[in-house]
């Protein structure tokens, strides 16, 4: 179907996408960008395929070890494995970035840590959190400490990552094969 054959009820790009992806491709897509669990209806209805097809594909990435499932309220919903993700940031670190360079990454992320932690006289982005929360905040701090402990979450995160590519980077980078995806 080329976009301009889409039924009228049917955006343009959706017709686009139908053209350039497979349904495959698709439910793929709208499954790895989730960050909680949906059901198969709705992650079919995001990825333009037909419940049944996106339970087929979903099933087939569960195979993989690319999507995990976990029943809610008798319905099944997907989301992206964990460990799958994680691997993937990894192996995406490891591509092209010497064992140097992953340490200055390293003690970047630990700055910016320990600058919020000083800064907002914190240990943790959850404290922030709730100092968001606070009667006396305003509207404006709250976003902003709201804002900064997603950072921090993200940094922590990312901080995680590097420390695993640099505990295995010989081991992982001296198979090439083992870093692709």
């Amino acid at each position: 179907m080329s976009p301009e054959e889409a039924s009228n009820d049917e955006p343009e790009w959706v017709g686009t996408w139908k053209k350039h992806a497979s349904a495959f491709d698709r439910v793929k897509s709208v499954t790895m960008t989730l960050s909680e669990p949906q059901p198969a209806p709705w992650i079919a209805e995001e990825a333009a395929v037909s419940p049944n097809t996106a339970r087929d594909h979903l099933h087939r990435l569960i195979d993989l070890g690319v999507v995990t499932a976990t029943e809610k309220d008798g319905t099944r919903r997907y989301y992206p494995d964990p460990l799958y993700t994680r691997l993937r940031d990894v192996r995406e670190l490891l591509r092209g970035t010497t064992k140097q360079e992953l340490s200055e990454q390293a003690a970047d992320l630990k700055n910016d840590i320990a600058a919020w932690e000083t800064e907002y006289d914190v240990h943790s982005p959850d404290v922030l959190r709730e100092r968001a929360t606070a009667d006396d905040v305003s509207a404006e701090q709250a976003y902003e400490f709201v804002r900064i402990a997603s950072d921090w979450e993200l940094a922590r995160y990312r901080l995680s990552l590097v420390q695993d590519a640099i505990e295995n980077y010989d081991t992982w980078t001296s198979d090439p094969s083992s870093i692709t995806v």
